[in-house]
C-alpha cells in the first residue's frame, strides 16, 4: 500500500510545486493540465488505491492509465511522493536522455502501466485490463484518467459501449472536467454536454464531483471490490484548469506554454510550494 503519512492535501500542493518547476526548467507544455489533475492524482494515489512502491509489479495492484498522457508531469510527481522512485529525479524531465518524457512514458519508471500522449487509447486499455482481471478471477480496479477534449475520440465511445455491455463493474473513469482543451474551450471545439447522460446511456454509474474537494474525491473513487456492481463507474470530476495559480487558471495560453523564471517564482507562493 501506498504509504499512509502523507495527506492528500499535502501531496496535491507538493505535485503543483513539482509540476511548475518540471515544466519551467525543461521548456516543456501543458503545465495548466497537470494542475488541473493534481488532487484527483494525489486523492488516487494516497487514499484509494492499492499499490506497493516499493513492489510497482505487485500482481494484485489496481492499476492507473494516465490517458490524458500530456500531463504526464503530474503522474511523474505523484509517483515519485509516494515513493517510487526519487524526487531528486524530477529535475531530469522532459531533458535530452531522460526517461521522463513529456508524454508518459512506462520504459524505467515505475508505477507507469502504460505509455500515452496519443489521446483516445487509454479507455480502451485500460476495458482491456478490467476485462482480464474478471477473466482470470483478481480483485484490481483499473483507473483511467481522461482529459475532457480528448472524449472527442470516437475510440473512447467504442470503449465505453464495451464496458457497459460487459459490466464492467471494477473499471472507474474519471474524466479531468475543466472545459478546455487545446486551443479553446469544449463548448467551442465540439460541444460534450449532456456530458453524464451520454456515459449512463452506455451503461455506466455516473458520480460529479468536485474535482478539487479532496473528500468528495475519495468518496466518488472507492468503488466496492465485491461482484455486486454491474456496471462501470465514471467520475465527472470538476476541475479549473491551471488550478492553484490564479494567473493560469482558466487560461488556454497555459496549455503550451512553460512558465518562464519569474513567473515560475509567483507561481510557487501561490501553490505554497516556493
Amino acid at each position: 500500500m501506498t504509504g499512509e503519512s502523507q495527506s492528500s492535501l499535502a501531496v496535491a500542493r507538493a505535485v503543483r510545486g513539482h509540476v511548475l518547476r518540471m515544466t519551467s526548467a525543461g521548456r516543456s507544455s501543458h503545465v495548466g493540465s497537470a494542475l488541473s489533475c493534481a488532487d484527483l492524482l494525489a486523492v488516487l494515489y494516497t487514499d484509494v488505491l492499492q499499490v506497493d512502491p516499493q513492489h510497482p509489479e505487485w500482481p494484485d495492484r489496481d492499476r492507473v492509465i494516465m490517458s490524458k498522457g500530456h500531463a504526464g508531469a503530474a503522474l511523474y510527481a505523484v509517483l515519485a511522493e509516494r515513493g517510487f522512485f526519487d524526487t531528486a529525479v524530477l529535475h531530469r524531465h522532459y531533458q535530452n536522455g531522460s526517461y521522463l518524457s513529456g508524454h508518459v512514458s512506462h520504459v524505467g519508471i515505475p508505477g507507469v502501466e502504460f505509455s500515452t500522449g496519443s489521446l483516445g487509447h487509454g479507455l480502451p486499455v485500460g476495458a482491456g485490463l478490467a476485462w482480464r482481471a474478471r477473466q482470470i478471477g483478481r480483485s484490481w480496479r483499473t483507473y483511467v484518467l481522461l482529459g475532457d477534449g480528448e472524449c472527442d475520440e470516437g475510440s473512447i465511445w467504442e470503449a465505453a459501449m464495451f464496458a457497459g455491455h460487459h459490466g464492467l463493474a471494477s473499471l472507474v473513469a474519471i474524466v479531468d472536467y475543466n472545459r478546455m482543451q487545446s486551443l479553446g474551450t469544449t463548448d467551442d471545439t465540439l460541444g460534450l454536454e449532456p456530458f453524464a447522460d451520454k456515459w449512463r446511456a452506455f451503461g455506466w454509474d455516473v458520480v460529479e464531483a468536485n474535482g478539487h474537494d479532496h473528500a468528495a474525491l475519495v468518496t466518488a473513487l472507492r468503488v466496492p471490490r465485491t461482484a455486486d456492481r454491474a456496471r462501470p463507474r465514471c467520475v465527472l470530476a470538476h476541475t479549473v484548469k491551471g488550478k492553484g495559480v490564479s494567473f493560469m487558471e482558466d487560461q488556454v495560453l497555459w496549455h503550451y506554454r512553460p512558465p518562464s523564471p519569474e513567473e515560475l517564482a509567483r507561481a510557487l507562493a501561490e501553490v505554497g510550494a516556493g
